[in-house]
């Protein structure tokens, strides 16, 4: 049977964006993550990441960083009882990419591919998930891949508007208000 989903965006959802984070000393957990993540899980969703790695592609850091990173992110979700099922990412740029990383790939956000292999791979209920994303290309992604509650995370401090198909949040405590009154309906 289909399950939903929690689908969370990292640079900027889960950790603060201070731009190609890749060591553990500059990833700083955004507040309410864990709470949100709890919440989801107590509710019988599965948590996906789906993050786009351009400094991968730039040349940044490598592939390895990013999986030792993850690694030691997943340990942290785990120890807070909030366990992630799986972490999909882009490494590619269509542009900016170096070498074999300089592709357009369908697995970019605004693509939907990430999201669609989670779905496949998982046997994911699309249309009853929730996806919370800072960028307007993560709104995108899930307004292509069909997800049902499309939220844009953007803190008290940040005016830019959000995408039109998106709800505004202002902390992740929102996230998981909305989430358990949307799941309690």
């Amino acid at each position: 049977m289909a399950r939903p989903a929690l689908f969370l965006d990292r640079d900027g959802v889960i950790n603060v964006d201070h731009a190609y984070v890749h060591r553990r000393e500059d990833f700083q957990f955004i507040d309410g993550i864990f709470e949100l993540c709890r919440s989801a899980r107590a509710r019988g969703h599965r948590i996906f990441v789906v993050t786009n790695q351009a400094g991968i592609g730039r040349g940044y850091y490598t592939e390895d960083d990013f999986h030792a990173l993850t690694a030691w992110m997943l340990q942290r979700f785990e120890a807070e009882g909030a366990p992630i099922d799986r972490v999909y990412f882009c490494p590619f740029h269509p542009e900016h990419g170096v070498g074999a990383y300089k592709l357009d790939s369908p697995m970019r956000k605004p693509g939907p591919g990430m999201i669609q292999q989670a779905a496949r791979e998982f046997g994911v209920d699309v249309a009853a998930s929730t996806l919370v994303g800072d960028m307007d290309t993560d709104i995108q992604a899930g307004v292509a891949a069909g997800i049902g509650r499309l939220l844009q995370f953007r803190p008290a401090d940040d005016e830019r508007p959000v995408h039109a198909a998106a709800t505004r949040i202002r902390r992740l405590a929102d996230a998981e208000a909305y989430l358990r009154a949307a799941l309690s309906a």
